[in-house]
């Protein structure tokens, strides 16, 4: 067997120091460079500042149904993408229904009109 090689602390504390400053660091000095929300609307124009301030409430709220339905989704035991397409395919199968029921009752409406029609002019 060959004789145990003395271990190198200079090298491992070399190597912990890097890797604590890249695993500290790096985190900071992104969070120190990106700007806030505040910092990148000062320095759009005037008319999309605008716009974006106007939209702001309709896009958290947008957010914040996505975020709801994500959290429905994950309670369930299947992933989340199969369980985002069934409620695709059930949101879709609703308007079908709904445009399929609008439709009779427009009918409905149009063979009514034509029936009192018809006796008016008898």
């Amino acid at each position: 067997m060959p004789p145990k090689q003395p271990t190198n602390w200079r090298l491992w504390t070399k190597v912990l120091v890097g890797g604590a400053a890249i695993s500290v660091g790096g985190p900071l000095l992104t969070m120190r460079l990106t700007p806030t929300e505040d910092e990148l609307r000062a320095k759009y124009n005037p008319d999309l500042r605008k716009k974006s301030i106007e939209t702001r409430e309709e896009r958290q709220q947008e957010f914040d149904d996505f975020v709801t339905r994500l959290k429905e989704y994950s309670k369930s035991d299947k992933p989340i993408w199969i369980v985002v397409k069934e409620e695709e395919e059930r949101r879709k199968r609703a308007v079908l229904d709904a445009a399929k029921v609008q439709r009779q009752e427009a009918d409905a409406r149009r063979d009514e009109m034509r029936r009192e029609a018809g006796l008016a002019a008898k």
